[in-house]
């Protein structure tokens, strides 16, 4: 039976594309999805953050592809993660019952467990009354540009999606009367059907089910790519375990990466899933007013990190728009950026998840030892390590809300982006401190990168904003230039580490420092200007100069710009109702398609920490940062996750959870309850 599309969209989204707000995020630190609060599998790329979408209905919804359940009458929905966990519950809520889809990827509860299953488990149950619900999975491989053949087997119950451009999916399906049933009790009845979406431009055919569940009763449904064939042989492919079923008197033998799928096992999958987050966030040393915030923000950033590398990626999320009025601000986040790497970092380590820190070092090292020929660095890799990302459009794919060119890839890769030494070496420096010292070897090449910015810090470049214009002497490369010889410095005093050029590199960075104060600072108007070029231009990237320790925050040059970037927009400043922008676009031809962004999370945190450091001598100031950090946290959403940008309205916009803004979160939280408790 082939089934045609319901036309009618369902009782959520009758109009279209769910609200980027309305999402929450899982994941196994290889990959995420976006799940929405209606049900629907929105984005997913498989098998890693950076490889081709298998579903992406956020980014087309006719054939960008999905994987839904929804009840076939009208419910409210909530959605939130289980306690301490990144286990999305979504629970469906009407008179005549109540459902709810647990929805997570397997990790194992133990680290001597190496056994792992890149599988996406949904959980769906009823918990009071009765409900009917509808399953899609629809895939649409390699950003649905390929097709790919579908075939259901004989028991209705599993199904084989085979794409040869980019990878085979099966979907299997448990259905159990439930935990407390009697044994007689059977399950309910689910069967696989074809599902025919041609009409909206899918070039495969998907798999639906109708099916009913009473109180107690339950369907998973487990997605996977199928391990491939093994070969004859020992090591862990070869390795076996019993499936507790029996064909012909003898019990069957399966894999360990392809065990048998029985409630006994998922049942195992969920608690240990469970019983990994809750021992990961035990880990978390903040305890503060803002811990739940905190918390969750760690959460997202641990989703956001690639294990087999230590790698952490920017989002996991490519070409969300950053304006919604067709100004084409669409970028791939789903790499590792050097700069967003070090704060999470930082943010990491300020936690006491010195792990992950010591992972990202691992990786940083490989990267140093892989230098341009020029000496220096990119300012972004890919999960792998790897340099070539090459930005090109799908033109085919909708976009979020109709928001063009969907990109993929980052054509800013190759830009020239000084500040991320900066970065870098504090990352290196904090994760010396708080967890592993250097090693000889790694300082070798950590001093020839100093010694790299000693020779070329006095360049304009494009800076943390990505510019795509004409390069600049930017203020914030400069002070992160000072910040990368000043951390240099530090870990040769303090770890007694040999440095040949240290002479040097004190020279240089009091220079760098008297050049931003004379060439940097507009005596006129009394702030710290956006370049030296840019000098009447106000930019809130400076207000990082307190937060890395390039100046006090009580300082009357600080001060002033401070007041200044605090002026409501129509006066010149660059807040609104308690939210920072960037820039004023409208002074600058930035290079990226102009439109008027939103405001950003990441400066308008940054702008509530300078404020409480501030606020160390002046109490109204601390006071000040306690009530916009308290209004920021309205703009989190209903799972307490963050944009890159917020829009006039309060809409999310940007790649969507992004690290920054979280890491952000997470310092401004950390410092704010520092300066409350006089520390």
């Amino acid at each position: 039976m082939v089934v045609k599309p319901n036309r009618s969209g369902g009782f959520y989204n009758p109009s279209g594309y769910t609200d980027l707000a309305d999402h929450g995020l899982i994941g196994n630190m290889r990959t995420a999805a976006l799940v929405s609060i209606s049900g629907t599998v929105a984005q997913l790329c498989l098998p890693h953050f950076d490889s081709p979408s298998v579903f992406a209905r956020i980014l087309d919804k006719n054939h960008g592809g999905h994987f839904s359940i929804r009840t076939t009458t009208e419910t409210t929905s909530k959605q939130q993660y289980l306690p301490s966990t990144n286990i999305l519950s979504t629970k469906f809520l009407s008179e005549v019952g109540v459902g709810q889809i647990d929805d997570y990827m397997p990790l194992p509860a133990n680290k001597s467990d190496k056994e792992f299953l890149p599988w996406l488990i949904r959980h769906v149950t009823v918990v009071r009354g009765e409900l009917s619900f509808t399953m899609e999975c629809a895939p649409a491989f390699n950003y649905a540009q390929n097709g790919h053949e579908t075939k259901i087997d004989e028991s209705g119950l599993k199904a084989d999606f085979t794409c040869p451009e980019h990878l085979n999916l099966d979907l299997r399906c448990v259905p159990t009367a439930g935990e407390f049933a009697p044994k007689s009790a059977k399950p309910p009845a689910v069967v696989f059907d074809l599902l025919d979406l041609s009409e909206r431009g899918h070039k495969g055919l998907g798999v639906t089910s109708k099916f009913t569940l009473k109180e107690g009763e339950s369907v998973t449904f487990v997605l996977r790519e199928p391990p491939k064939p093994q070969t004859s042989g020992g090591g862990k492919e070869a390795a076996t375990c019993p499936n507790n079923t029996e064909e012909g008197g003898e019990k069957q033998e399966t894999s360990a990466d392809d065990p048998e799928l029985t409630p006994q096992l998922l049942h195992h999958l969920f608690m240990g899933t469970t019983t990994y987050w809750l021992k990961w966030i035990s880990r978390c040393t903040y305890k503060g007013r803002w811990r739940e915030f905190v918390q969750r923000s760690a959460f997202a950033l641990k989703l956001l990190t690639f294990t087999p590398t230590g790698a952490i990626v920017a989002a996991p999320t490519f070409s969300l728009p950053e304006d919604l009025h067709g100004a084409g601000r669409n970028w791939d986040y789903r790499y590792s950026w050097l700069r967003d790497s070090s704060f999470s970092v930082y943010a990491l380590l300020r936690l006491g998840f010195t792990e992950e820190a010591d992972q990202y070092i691992e990786w940083l090292s490989g990267i140093i030892r892989n230098r341009n020929e020029d000496g220096g660095l990119q300012i972004m890799y890919t999960i792998h390590g790897d340099k070539d990302l090459p930005e090109y459009e799908l033109p085919h794919l909708d976009g979020h809300k109709g928001q063009k060119p969907v990109r993929v890839g980052n054509g800013a890769a190759d830009h020239l982006q000084l500040d991320i030494y900066g970065e870098l070496m504090d990352a290196i420096y904090l994760a010396q401190k708080l967890s592993k010292p250097l090693s000889y070897d790694t300082w070798v090449q950590v001093r020839s990168l100093v010694d790299w910015i000693c020779e070329h810090w006095d360049q304009p470049d494009l800076s943390i904003w990505e510019v795509r214009g004409e390069r600049q002497n930017f203020l914030y490369s400069k002070v992160m230039c000072w910040v990368a010889i000043d951390r240099g410095l530090r870990l040769a005093d303090k770890r007694s580490l040999p440095a040949p050029n240290r002479n040097q590199w004190l020279s240089i960075r009091d220079h760098i420092y008297e050049e931003i104060q004379t060439k940097g600072y507009n005596q006129k108007e009394g702030f710290f200007a956006q370049s030296y070029e840019s000098i009447d231009v106000l930019d809130s990237a400076v207000l990082i100069m307190p937060l890395c320790f390039f100046i006090s925050a009580n300082d009357p040059r600080f001060l002033s710009t401070l007041k200044h970037i605090m002026k409501s927009r129509d006066r010149g400043g660059l807040t609104e109702n308690n939210l920072a922008y960037r820039y004023d676009t409208s002074k600058v031809d930035d290079g990226t398609g102009g439109g008027e962004e939103g405001a950003f999370s990441m400066v308008t945190l940054w702008l509530i920490e300078a404020l409480a450091r501030a606020g160390a001598y002046d109490p109204t100031l601390l006071a000040q940062s306690v009530g916009m950090l308290e209004d920021f946290m309205g703009y989190t959403n209903h799972v307490d996750l963050l944009s890159e940008e917020i829009s006039k309205g309060g809409e999310p916009l940007g790649n969507f959870p992004q690290a920054f803004s979280h890491v952000s979160l997470i310092s401004t939280c950390f410092n704010v309850s520092r300066q409350c408790e006089g520390k």
